[in-house]
Formats: C-alpha cells, structure tokens, sequence
C-alpha cells in the first residue's frame, strides 16, 4: 500500500488547510481510511476517519472543525480542517486501517502560528 498525504503548510490561527493522501495499492472503494497525527514530544494519536461505507468519526479535539471525506473515483481520502489552532501543530498521517491493522503513510508537516 501506497499512502501520499499533501496539503500541509503554515497557517495562521483561525486559518484552514486542506490535507488529501492519494492510494495506490489497494482497493480503495472497500478501504477504511483515516488521519492521525503527532505533535513535537507526544504520542500520535487518530484525528478522524472515515469507513467504506462512508461513516465519519472525530477526535473530540477536531470535532466541528475538521471533516473527513473520500473520493473514490480518485482513490483520494481528504481532511479539511477549519479554524486552526497551534495545537493543531503536527505531522498529519494518512492511514488505512484492516483489522487491528493500520498502515501509515508519510506525513505531511502542518504548522499553526499564533
């Protein structure tokens, strides 16, 4: 499996970012699919996903700002994320998940300013 995030950058506070990850290597259509992240010092953790059928979940830290979606014509898995904050601050991983199995991509680099 093939997992290119792009979209990272600096941001200002209240800015937004769009985050996509491109998949190759497996049947995207039956994939679940996700974002994690991790911040300088501490532990990656799951920011959002979203299941073959289409069903989202969120952090509780990224709820209401942030929206998961898929394109499965483009085999591309998305993460708008709106109204930053600086801990929002992290490297973002694309992850497709199988079982207790989670692949990770290479991440891309997001950086809030205050």
């Amino acid at each position: 499996v093939q997992l290119q995030a792009s979209g990272g950058g600096l941001v200002q506070a209240g800015g937004s970012l769009r985050l996509s990850c491109a998949a190759s290597g497996i049947i995207f259509s039956i994939a679940n699919m996700g974002w994690y992240r991790q911040a300088p010092g501490k532990q990656r953790e799951l920011v959002a996903t979203i299941t073959s059928g289409g069903t989202t979940n969120y952090a509780d830290s990224v709820k209401g700002r942030f929206t998961i979606s898929r394109d499965n014509t483009k085999n591309t898995v998305f993460l708008q994320m709106n109204s930053l904050k600086p801990e929002d601050t992290a490297v973002y991983y694309c992850t497709r998940s199988r079982s207790s199995r989670v692949d990770y991509g290479q991440g891309t680099l997001v950086t809030v300013s205050s």
